[in-house]
């Protein structure tokens, strides 16, 4: 079944880049995992308007979305060969080839969304950023996938670590975010992204935690009765090119490519600010409770994780940790 829906995917894009590049000297192929409804895929759609109005149709801009070519780590592999040209997968799948690429994922490793753009945008981001060319990549930037809370079907609302004790929650394939819910007393269940509605619809699982966006965009708030926004997680996409591709292109249209990004990138924080308090307010609509924690109540999830947020620092260079230090305050 991979082997087919490689070929077929693979059919797709040649097909795309066949007529795009009879029309266009150059054609950007980007893919991604997210839905075509998530704010992500929209800072994607903002840099192909702004690529192609700017490069007058010189370059066009073919997007994937939906995982249409793949997963997350499918999706980096096919960068890393060019069979697509640019991705953004969440940060923690590159931690596969080296554990500095866990650093950003970990519980409450940042103060909140401005510390984490700090740290991303400073010494700590440039420095991640240049370990992808060690992997066949080019690391361009960071958009965001979401300050991720808690959403349940038992236990609600939840408020403290303690309310988690034994819930089957289902997490990414990512070991310190399993850890840390092992620390509270859940019991992690890893499962592909496209599996958790009917997983939670049928009770295979009690609980997921994702950004907002996703709890809106992929409904799950139809199948689970509280959210807690327990903000324990800056999730964050790291934005990857095929070397041969960012190399090959002209030193004006590269300008243009970094230009572009960094102006889709601050669309998507306008669009994030704006689209959060209304997905609450629908959330709330549809009848399932939403639960804003306390400093006080945020501070107890965060000391029950700290020695797991710990261990993984420990085992990444220190001048990694120090810039991260210096950089989110």
């Amino acid at each position: 079944m991979k082997l087919i829906k490689s070929a077929l995917s693979l059919a797709l894009l040649t097909s795309v880049v066949i007529s795009s590049t009879a029309m266009a000297k150059t054609n950007i192929k980007i893919g991604h995992g997210a839905a075509d409804t998530y704010h992500m895929h929209k800072a994607w759609v903002k840099f192909k308007e702004i690529v192609e109005k700017e490069s007058a149709q010189d370059i066009t801009v073919d997007i994937f979305p939906n995982g249409q070519v793949g997963g997350d780590r499918e999706l980096t592999e096919a960068v890393q060969t060019g069979i697509v040209d640019m991705t953004s997968p969440v940060v923690e799948v590159m931690s596969g080839w080296d554990n500095a690429f866990t650093v950003p994922g970990l519980p409450y490793i940042f103060p909140n969304r401005a510390g984490a753009l700090k740290a991303l945008y400073g010494e700590f981001g440039n420095k991640l950023l240049a370990k992808a060319e060690n992997f066949g990549l080019i690391g361009l930037g960071w958009m965001e996938n979401g300050i991720r809370n808690i959403t349940s079907n038992v236990n609600c609302p939840i408020t403290k670590p303690d309310d988690l004790k034994g819930v089957k929650i289902r997490t990414m394939q990512v070991d310190a975010h399993m850890d840390a819910f092992k620390a509270m007393g859940a019991k992690p269940t890893p499962m592909s992204f496209n599996e958790v509605y009917s997983a939670l619809q049928q009770g295979v699982i009690d609980a997921e935690e994702n950004p907002l966006g996703h709890i809106y965009s992929s409904r799950f708030y139809e199948v689970q009765k509280c959210v807690t926004l327990s903000g324990h997680v800056y999730s964050t996409h790291m934005v990857l090119a095929n070397p041969d591709f960012y190399n090959g292109l002209s030193d004006k249209d590269r300008e243009l490519i970094k230009s572009a990004l960094k102006r889709a990138i601050d669309y998507q924080q306008e669009i994030i600010t704006q689209e959060e308090q209304e997905q609450i307010n629908a959330i709330r609509k549809a009848g399932v409770s939403v639960t804003e924690l306390s400093p006080e109540q945020s501070k107890v999830f965060e000391n029950v994780v700290a020695p797991v947020r710990e261990k993984y620092l420990k085992a990444v260079d220190p001048e990694l940790v120090r810039a991260l230090e210096s950089g989110k305050n």
